[in-house]
């Protein structure tokens, strides 16, 4: 089984910030590929259904970002998921803004929900899909820049970005990690904001 876990922060408070980028592409997958996230478990939302032939679990946390780990944890042991079947969607500051990137391992970046997974499990050995949300203006606080909502025209282009990192997780799970980075890193989205 594959876990697909999407960070965020629960609540409509925060529903549509870039802190939540992982939780809205974990939804729309699970709308694409018909999975129901109804079941409260694990401390989170949560549904199993077949990829490609392959049984994926997609869970979306409801302990809040900083502790994240909780909720992973929880899946990651009772599910019995290998550490490269886990894949782990987030926001990244370090990227521009609709970069996708595909990595396996590392430490957490300075990414909160990252750090309480890395905690709660004793180790960095999953997949990462970081989607990059820009860096905010010099001075600019990052922990309030990530807890706002995409600008007018992020948005526009949001549907975009959704899409091509849905590609990714669909590309990691039917061809591999080697594969999926191969394809989708370094790979520009033709963004205009």
């Amino acid at each position: 089984m594959i876990l697909v876990a999407g960070l965020g922060n629960p609540g409509p408070r925060y529903a549509r910030t870039r802190h939540n980028a992982g939780f809205l592409v974990a939804e729309q997958l699970a709308a694409r590929q018909n999975i129901r996230l109804k079941v409260k478990s694990h401390q989170g939302l949560f549904g199993v259904g077949r990829i490609s032939g392959r049984e994926v679990a997609l869970l979306l946390p409801q302990t809040f970002m900083n502790l994240s780990g909780a909720c992973v944890g929880s899946a990651y042991r009772s599910l019995g998921i290998d550490p490269g079947d886990l894949i782990v969607i987030h926001d990244d500051i370090d990227l521009p803004f609709g970069t996708l990137r595909l990595k396996s391992g590392g430490g957490h970046g300075g990414h909160n929900g990252l750090r309480h997974i890395i905690q709660v499990l004793g180790h960095g050995d999953f997949v990462r899909l970081r989607i990059g949300v820009d860096r905010p203006h010099p001075g600019e606080d990052a922990a309030h820049y990530v807890l706002r909502d995409f600008s007018a025209a992020e948005r526009a282009q949001l549907e975009k970005v959704w899409d091509r990192a849905i590609e990714a997780v669909l590309a990691v799970i039917e061809k591999g990690l080697q594969q999926a980075m191969n394809e989708f890193n370094n790979r520009t989205i033709d963004i205009r904001c």
